[in-house]
């Protein structure tokens, strides 16, 4: 429960229709192994206790005197599971017959939520046994003790803020206005669905993209509980298909056809800050019980995947069509700012590197889209003190291998004349000597531009804007940045996507080896002819600050907990004393170069993540960083006392 992590199970037990002592005993057993994998939130299928395909013998009242007995069995053996419990079970009130889920917590009835929808078509007939339930709370009497009964029940964990509970049964799902819609609304940040949807071809996969879509719409964990093997097959046969869904992420499935128990960690912090930035998600509480239960707070093990190039797609095919998606939408967003200015020609500084270089390939697929020439590229290389041969000669080669114009202005006799009027000794290679290099490239190339009545287009990615890694008015600076909201992680795919889909093979070349080459500003004079000053030695990998970038922009995760997940997705390729390192770095960065962003230029955004003061990060410039800091300095007291 540390960190806003639940694990959570979804549980399908063999059962036996109508044997209801049996099936209370395989759930027990289900609840003590899912008790010990940690679950605090356990879900069992519909009508679980009896089986939903007892037909007829709902009638009898045997069976439904039975499944109460066991109700009351299943409840008192959970008295020392610390776990809210969901089973299904008929429950007949005030002269009629319900389909209910059960929310049980150590040993006690929190509540009865009957189902709304009841199918009535195909191979249902549910409406031949069962009433429909009412949204409004009331109450039933088990054992003397009054329970709430109705739909808008809401089960609120004391002991974990924001972690609140509503249940709907099957059908509710699969209708156009889903009980969860309201739920959701009224504050539940995780639905459970107890279900007996049997299985038909292709089924499956629309039950899949159901239950991910719907946990999506609703900013909410979902757990889609499904009866299986066991089940009557005299018409039917039940797959006991079980998925844990997040945010229209998929984080667990069951195989079909059996009868599985899957888990997986609820983030509930992420659900919750999801939902406070989202201003069109609208709260509304009326007509709603809320049920208090407790648990025993502890650190959940972690089980799901963090990816740890998460703004990268794993699959090779998605990841593919994401790549060609972001090269059209980097293109024709500098399409739109050429027309709209009447710009003829474009201005690119190229350096060998993979910044420029995907700047370059955009400004090449923007022209083609014009139908202009694509001479109309001014690519313009400006060898310094720390140019290398290798990045000297892939700029050039490229540039002339895609077509474009060339343009040489060595900077140095600039830069050592610059040098001279501000007194400033050369040998001295500090912040100086090396701004000086980055300010002389943006002086040409912005008059360049002017010169040729174009447009100057920056090549600064989103991962170096994150951590300040650019000179003030220097590569900080251009008239449109199409490489804006691109991480540098991604850049890279995109570089190699170009390469291994544009069909010539002596561009191809160029790029793998732009793609060997280390990232660097190359302002510092080469080590035998070898680049010496490289990016990550100074502010850390660009794969652990992507990461980090993510987390803090996209669901505003705290530093510790920012920390957790990534020696978790990490594991074995960083130490933990290294992440925290970089990551210490991330935030003092972070705070202290944000007087950079705010005077950006505009640029596309491309992903669901950017830094613009226009779109997703409107910050103070001299915000403070100590609560940020404090954080941290937690974690590292920690380690010391390690």
């Amino acid at each position: 429960m540390k960190d806003g992590f639940i694990k959570v199970a979804a549980l399908t037990p063999k059962i036996r229709v109508a044997d209801c002592d049996y099936n209370a005993a395989k759930i027990c057993l289900m609840i003590d192994e899912a008790w010990k994998e940690g679950a605090k939130l356990m879900v069992f299928p519909e009508l679980c206790i009896t089986g939903y395909t007892c037909a007829d013998l709902f009638w009898q009242e045997a069976l439904l005197k039975e499944a109460k007995h066991e109700l009351y069995h299943i409840m008192m053996h959970s008295r020392e599971k610390d776990a809210l419990i969901f089973v299904g079970l008929p429950w007949e009130k005030d002269g009629k017959l319900y389909n209910v889920a059960a929310a049980i917590c150590n040993g006690r009835l929190l509540g009865l939520v009957p189902k709304r929808y009841l199918p009535n078509y195909n191979e249902f007939y549910e409406q031949r046994h069962f009433t429909a339930g009412s949204p409004e709370a009331d109450w039933a009497e088990v054992n003397g003790v009054p329970v709430p009964f109705g739909m808008n029940l809401l089960f609120c964990c004391k002991e974990m803020e924001g972690l609140t509970v509503a249940a709907e049964l099957c059908e509710d799902l699969w209708t156009p206005n889903p009980p969860s819609v309201n739920h959701a609304l009224a504050g539940a940040t995780v639905i459970v669905n107890l279900s007996a949807s049997d299985e038909a071809t292709g089924k499956g996969e629309y039950r899949r993209m159901l239950v991910s879509s719907q946990s999506a719409r609703l900013l909410c964990g979902y757990i889609y509980t499904s009866a299986g093997e066991g089940e009557s097959t005299q018409d039917l046969i039940f797959g006991g298909h079980n998925i844990i869904a997040e945010n229209g992420r998929v984080l667990e499935e069951s195989r079909r056809f059996g009868h599985e128990a899957i888990y997986s960690e609820l983030d509930i912090h992420r659900l919750i800050a999801e939902r406070r930035r989202m201003t069109t998600f609208e709260s509304k509480t009326d007509g709603y019980e809320k049920i208090a239960f407790h648990l025993t707070p502890c650190q959940t093990k972690l089980t799901r995947v963090f990816d740890p190039a998460p703004f990268v797609p794993s699959g090779k095919a998605d990841r593919e069509k994401r790549c060609e998606e972001i090269l059209m939408m980097q293109a024709m967003g500098l399409k739109k700012r050429m027309e709209h200015t009447g710009s003829k020609h474009v201005v690119v500084g190229i350096s060998g590197g993979l910044d420029s270089t995907l700047a370059l390939l955009v400004m090449t697929k923007t022209c083609d889209l014009l139908g202009m020439e694509r001479s109309a590229i001014t690519a313009v290389t400006m060898p310094g003190f720390g140019t290398t041969d290798r990045t000297y000669q892939n700029a050039c080669e490229l540039t002339r291998g895609l077509g474009a114009e060339l343009l040489e202005v060595d900077i140095r006799p600039a830069v050592n004349q610059h040098f001279k009027d501000i007194g400033h000794d050369s040998s001295i290679h500090d912040v100086t000597y090396e701004n000086s290099q980055a300010r002389e490239r943006t002086q040409i190339l912005m008059d360049l531009a002017n010169k040729k009545g174009g447009l100057l287009i920056g090549t600064g990615d989103m991962s170096e804007l994150a951590l300040g890694w650019a000179t003030y008015n220097g590569d900080h600076m251009s008239m449109y940045g199409v490489n804006c909201s691109v991480p540098k992680t991604l850049v890279r795919h995109l570089v190699r996507y170009y390469a291994d889909t544009c069909g010539d093979e002596k561009i191809s070349t160029i790029l793998y080896d732009v793609l060997d080459t280390p990232v660097s500003p190359e302002l510092l004079p080469p080590e035998n002819g070898k680049i010496s000053q490289k990016t990550e030695d100074l502010v850390g990998p660009y794969e652990l600050h992507d990461f980090f970038l993510y987390y803090v922009m996209r669901f505003g995760y705290a530093p510790s907990k920012i920390y957790r997940v990534a020696c978790y997705a990490f594991g074995g390729v960083y130490d933990p004393e290294i992440i925290l390192k970089w990551l210490t770095t991330f935030y003092r960065r972070f705070f202290a170069q944000q007087f950079k962003r705010s005077c950006l230029p505009d640029g596309p955004k491309v992903g669901s993540v950017a830094v613009s003061p226009r779109g997703d990060l409107r910050m103070p410039s001299d915000a403070s960083r100590n609560v940020w800091m404090n954080d941290l300095e937690k974690l590292q007291g920690k380690h010391a006392e390690d």
